[in-house]
């Protein structure tokens, strides 16, 4: 007699980016010794403005939050120039990601999206007992035509990364109107932004306005730009009858109180935002231009990490790094086996990298 989901005898756990925490333990190295470039956080922190509001909102941590986060709603819907009813919060764009596919697909439907993109989008498909089905890329580029073709009549939802993650290629806004306009009326796109805000061109989509007219969803975090990577709190656009789904689905309070007076907060934190940009965008010409001069091959990145191929072996490249006391992502899972995936960090961090890098080349 089975007592668990058989679906869990498809799935591979996904597995996070080593914590600064873990390696301190393993190595005898300090805290402060670390640096971690492995989990495309924020170099700089949170926002001040954020934690300003945490500290206020401690005292009143015995009640239970608005579990409809009408004042946070107001706030994003304001800056999105949206309404409220398009809103739904959830416990980081995972937990979101989990409530679109229990509210618009049933088991056996198809979950269509791309190989080498973010894990959670199969390991929660195959958890929930869909099918899903991975496209593989053109180029390291979402193949939107193939995409397209394989949908069947099984098929109920397609998730596009873009910025994609790990490769920092993105969808151009040519590229996804037309394929909008191949998707059957019983399809729904979820198009995940979490990168959105470190992007710097102007053939990015405007997915906001695909919403009326086509069966959208777009995930945003507060995880990045923000800052608030720990506190888990993300949310999705879409149109209201949709949004009632999804709020039918997601569990009551799943945004604690602390996390919803942050967000509300650091919407209004634009000196952050701008001094984050520019730094990512900074160091990211910065490591281009070493990359280039020490001959590493690398993947020009929409996002505030860059992929960069260390063949033979990124794994092997990953435990190197880890005795120097700096932790990458190797992408062996994404099926990316010669690249490391780099968060871009502060000026320091990313000399340090330089250095380790060199140090590694030396030693071979």
């Amino acid at each position: 007699m089975n007592i668990y989901n058989r679906a869990l005898k498809t799935v591979t756990p996904y597995v996070a980016g080593k914590p600064i925490e873990e390696l301190a333990r393993e190595s005898g190295l300090s805290a402060k010794q670390i640096i971690k470039l492995a989990s495309n956080e924020n170099p700089l922190g949170p926002s001040p403005m954020a934690v300003r509001a945490i500290e206020k909102q401690l005292a009143g941590i015995n009640r239970y939050p608005d579990s409809n986060y009408y004042e946070l709603k107001k706030k994003v819907a304001t800056k999105l120039n949206l309404g409220i009813e398009s809103l739904v919060f959830g416990n980081g764009s995972d937990e979101l990601i989990d409530c679109v596919i229990k509210g618009f697909s049933e088991p056996g439907n198809e979950v269509l999206s791309a190989k080498s993109t973010f894990l959670e989008y199969e390991i929660i498909a195959k958890v929930n007992n869909r099918k899903f089905k991975a496209i593989g890329l053109k180029r390291l580029r979402y193949d939107l035509d193939s995409i397209a073709k394989a949908i069947t009549k099984k098929t109920r939802l397609v998730f596009i990364a873009n910025p994609n993650n790990p490769t920092g290629t993105y969808v151009t806004k040519n590229e996804a109107e037309k394929f909008l306009k191949k998707i059957p009326s019983e399809v729904v796109v979820v198009f995940d932004e979490a990168y959105n805000e470190f992007v710097d061109t102007g053939s990015f989509p405007d997915t906001l306005k695909y919403v009326k007219n086509y069966n959208v969803i777009i995930l945003r975090t507060f995880s990045k730009i923000y800052g608030l990577a720990g506190l888990r709190i993300g949310f999705a656009v879409t149109r209201p009858e949709f949004a009632e789904v999804l709020n039918t689905v997601r569990q009551p309070f799943n945004v604690n109180s602390l996390a919803a007076a942050a967000a509300q907060a650091a919407i209004d934190d634009y000196e952050f935002v701008k001094k984050t940009q520019e730094l990512i965008w900074q160091e990211k010409e910065f490591l281009y231009k070493k990359f280039i001069e020490i001959g590493i091959k690398f993947i020009p990145s929409a996002a505030n990490f860059i992929l960069i191929e260390v063949a033979p072996s990124s794994e092997a490249f990953f435990a190197k790094m880890l005795k120097l006391g700096i932790i990458v992502r190797g992408m062996s899972a994404y099926g990316l086996k010669d690249y490391i995936r780099l968060t871009i960090g502060t000026h320091d961090e990313n000399l340090a990298f330089l250095e380790g890098l060199k140090t590694i080349k030396e030693k071979k």
